[in-house]
Parts: structure tokens; C-alpha cells; sequence
């Protein structure tokens, strides 16, 4: 069920950063308005798209243990190991509505954690960098990061389906 046209969409996060990165992906034509909303709740434990749907149901937004272990803290938990290799899931689950079902939009990409390079302002995006990159996250343009799957792989389909 598409969102009726004039309402805006609740995007539930604290994060600034991300909230600033998904309306540069969905573009100035997107014809809702995206509300930012902090919940600070508990964090559920399960499989990602199962978090996402409780979450959604619940409007809530995944707090990651990285807020404390910093991106430095995160490459140091490695150290001991040859590969680094990890990749970067993004998941996002929207309902329409209470009763409506929620849908998952999910983007990932490979790539490694390597020792934390840029900015220090939007999560773990110092400390990832793709594969077929030379720089991390952090130091990419937004415009570059802004066309790799993590982010595209889930807000191309799910913008598709609000403008429907």
C-alpha cells in the first residue's frame, strides 16, 4: 500500500547523518517529507529482518554497539586476525500503516575493515571500505557512496514503491 499522496514519512533515527544521506538518495522529486524521530528503546536480539520488522511495527530505530566501541575500537577488535574481510547490510522496513504489512528493503556490499580513515560523524563508515575502493566510507563523496548497494540496494526499490 503506497503512502497517500501529502503525507509525509516517519524515518525513526537520531541519526542526523543518515537521515541526510537518504533524502540525498531518494532525490528532490521524492513527494513526501521524511520526519526524523529518536526512540530510545531496548535492542532486539534475532536475525536482521526480523529485528527490522519488530522494529518497524514498533517504530523503532537499531542502536549498533559501535555508538560505544567507536570506529577505532571496532578495527582494534580485528587485530589479531589475517582477515579482515566483512561486509555492510543495510536493512529498512516500511508499513504504511497499523494492520499493513512491512516490507524489508535490504543493501549490502562487500568489502574490509581497515584502519579508520575520515570523517568521525556517520557510524562505522570510517573504518569500511568497499571492495573495488580505495577509500573508505567516510572518504568517499556522497555522491560516489551514495551509488554503492548498501544504501542503493534498498532505497531505489523502496522509493519505487512509496511513489506508487
Amino acid at each position: 500500500m503506497a503512502v497517500p499522496v501529502g503525507r509525509s514519512v516517519v524515518f525513526v533515527t537520531g541519526n542526523a547523518k543518515k537521515l541526510e544521506e537518504v533524502v540525498q538518495i531518494l532525490g528532490n522529486k521524492f513527494p513526501y517529507k521524511l520526519i526524523s524521530k529518536k526512540i530510545d528503546l531496548p535492542e532486539y536480539q534475532g536475525e536482521p529482518d526480523e529485528i527490522s520488522i519488530q522494529k518497524c511495527k514498533k517504530q523503532l530505530d537499531r542502536k549498533w554497539f559501535l555508538d560505544k566501541l567507536k570506529p577505532e575500537g571496532l578495527y582494534k577488535l580485528l587485530a589479531g586476525f589475517e582477515d579482515k574481510s566483512a561486509w555492510a547490510l543495510c536493512t529498512f522496513a516500511f508499513c504504511a500503516g497499523k494492520g499493513e504489512e512491512v516490507q524489508l528493503f535490504r543493501g549490502i556490499t562487500e568489502g574490509h575493515i581497515v584502519e579508520p580513515r575520515g570523517p568521525r560523524d556517520f557510524g562505522w563508515d570510517p573504518c569500511f571500505q568497499p571492495d573495488g575502493y580505495e577509500k573508505t566510507y567516510a572518504e568517499l563523496p556522497k555522491e560516489v557512496k551514495n551509488t554503492i548497494p548498501t544504501a542503493t540496494g534498498h532505497w531505489l526499490p523502496c522509493r519505487t514503491i512509496l511513489l506508487k
